[in-house]
């Protein structure tokens, strides 16, 4: 009897060693989030061509390659789209729903990161308190750090603070933004630390930003060969201040004064140069890959955007920043290999949203497409409260395609506020560039499964979106009439890349559809970790080993 007993002991403590070693997850050392800002998909396929064998090819041709990649929300800018891709939910649910919105409770404009309860580290501007606090939701990054029980460093780095403080989360360890002017260095906040470490100081006193400022910006190859851009002289794109052409080469020497200094190297690709630097020397420093736990490096570049926005999406400015930073990507990746090891890594890249082509170009060719004057709509929507209900007190706030009741003034006058609804809707629809009109109410009592309304859906927010929600006609914008700009849930601002590389990811491309919302719970699943807690994406098995 007792070696039955005996046997079956063994037995049992057999079968359980072996679901303990069937548990045993095999996580990579480091996880990267590489986020370009205003990265079209098509710049992948535009360029191919004219890209090196390690860069972005490699990624796409060793990695896993997401080819219908989509933003499912409206706005699509550079606050929500960070927040998106780490929280694996919209807007509606995550609660930053735009780089800057109005805020009904303070009756003012507020800014997604701004946060003064906090003060900054590193510089004596008092404008830079941030945290991120109005997030609502956890990210993958926080997820990771919980799942390990706050073991595993989180570093999050970024030229704009909003793309250094979003993906952190709420329990980084760190999250590093750059200021230009006349300082040209990497900063924090109380919120993360007192003050920077050793290694920031050090970077910072390399002066990298001097070296930029004093030569020109000329293009990686001859003109001659940026054949996937239009003329470099055209009608279509703006210029830094003091220049009287937007044309190559751009003398940064004699351009510095004019441009806030430093600030002009956030508008070249030089500031994705600084970047990539500052990411090997926090992998270097912070011994990222190096320990028992998994580590979360999340790297946004922002440069793309600023030139984006200046110079337009078909401009050799925009070609040659992409030819530069397929550069930066290989150098990174060669970096990795080295010093973390080729197999230890994952690599995720994406961008916060995509970009319109220039209307006015679009123009030129025939191609529907326009402006609106957004003091001009303005004036519209109170000639239109003054018309209906003799008043011009009804509106209390338009911005970011939404307009916010004066509910206040609504009730003094007794009237109903459904009917000033309906009757902005009716009106506004009739305006020359625009494409729909629905009210909060709409949105609150329909469920929309498709299209541009299911889009606009997943972008509002109960609690913090306006009451009316209006979408322009596809490439009309409020903008200058050079440069490019992006927010709207149409494809030229959604469609964007997602490539996922390194250790447990397929080698393979997908033509499905495949929300950015995916990019969390995926990440979630490969690691073995709990989803971020608002999270409304699924996991993209197909990409995953």
């Amino acid at each position: 009897m007792k070696k039955i007993f005996l046997l079956s002991l063994i037995l049992l403590s057999s079968i359980e060693f072996k679901a303990q070693s069937n548990l045993n997850i095999d996580r990579p050392k480091l996880v990267v989030g590489i986020v370009v800002d205003q990265m079209r998909y098509d710049y992948l396929t535009r360029f191919y061509n004219k890209y090196d064998e390690g860069g972005f090819k490699r990624l796409m041709n060793d990695g896993f390659n997401c080819e219908n990649a989509h933003f499912n929300y409206i706005p699509t800018y550079t606050a929500v789209g960070h927040t998106s891709i780490y929280t694996g939910t919209t807007p509606d649910i995550h609660g930053i729903i735009g780089n800057n919105w109005y805020d009904k409770f303070s009756k003012k404009s507020i800014y997604c990161v701004d946060d003064f309860t906090y003060k900054a580290v590193g510089t004596k501007k008092t404008n830079e308190q941030k945290s991120p606090y109005r997030l609502l939701t956890t990210t993958i990054t926080d997820e990771l750090r919980l799942s390990q029980n706050m073991n595993g460093k989180t570093i999050s780095i970024g030229i704009k603070d909003r793309s250094a403080v979003l993906p952190g989360g709420h329990t980084a360890n760190a999250a590093y933004w750059f200021i230009g002017k006349n300082e040209g260095k990497f900063i924090t906040s109380t919120y993360y630390m007192e003050k920077l470490p050793k290694w920031v100081n050090d970077f910072n006193d390399l002066e990298l930003p001097k070296k930029y400022v004093k030569q020109k910006w000329e293009t990686l190859y001859p003109i001659e060969t940026y054949t996937e851009s239009i003329a470099d002289n055209n009608n279509f794109e703006g210029t830094y201040n003091g220049e009287k052409s937007p044309t190559f080469p751009h003398d940064l020497s004699k351009l510095r004064k004019k441009n806030n200094n430093y600030d002009l190297v956030k508008s070249t690709p030089f500031g994705n140069n600084i970047v990539t630097e500052f990411a090997k020397a926090a992998i270097e420093n912070e011994n990222l890959g190096k320990g028992n736990y998994t580590d979360f490096l999340a790297i946004s570049y922002s440069s793309p955007d600023y030139i984006g926005h200046q110079f337009g999406v078909d401009s050799k400015e925009i070609q040659d920043t992409y030819l530069r930073l397929d550069k930066d990507i290989e150098e990174l990746l060669n970096f990795l290999d080295k010093n973390v090891g080729v197999n230890n890594y994952t690599i995720f890249l994406t961008a916060d949203h995509a970009a319109v082509q220039v209307p006015s170009y679009l123009n030129s060719l025939k191609i529907p497409s326009g402006y609106i004057d957004v003091d001009e709509f303005k004036k519209f929507v109170l000639g239109v409260t003054q018309k209906n209900f003799k008043s011009v007190k009804l509106i209390e706030n338009v911005s970011n395609f939404q307009i916010f009741l004066n509910k206040e003034e609504i009730s003094k006058l007794k009237l109903d506020q459904n009917k000033v609804t309906q009757v902005l809707v009716n009106e506004i629809i009739n305006y020359e560039g625009v494409n729909k009109v629905v009210t909060s109410q709409t949105l609150q009592n329909t469920n929309f499964t498709e299209g541009i309304l299911y889009n606009l859906q997943n972008g509002y927010n109960q609690k913090l979106s306006g009451d009316i929600l209006i979408v322009p006609n596809p490439a009309t914008i409020i903008h200058s009439k050079v440069g490019s700009t992006h927010g709207s849930g149409f494809s030229y601002d959604t469609h964007v890349p997602i490539i996922f590389y390194g250790k447990g990811i397929k080698k393979g491309k997908s033509k499905n559809y495949t929300p950015i919302i995916n990019i969390a719970p995926t990440l979630a699943n490969l690691l073995q970790i709990e989803f971020p807690n608002g999270n409304s994406g699924s996991v993209l098995e197909e990409v995953l080993r």
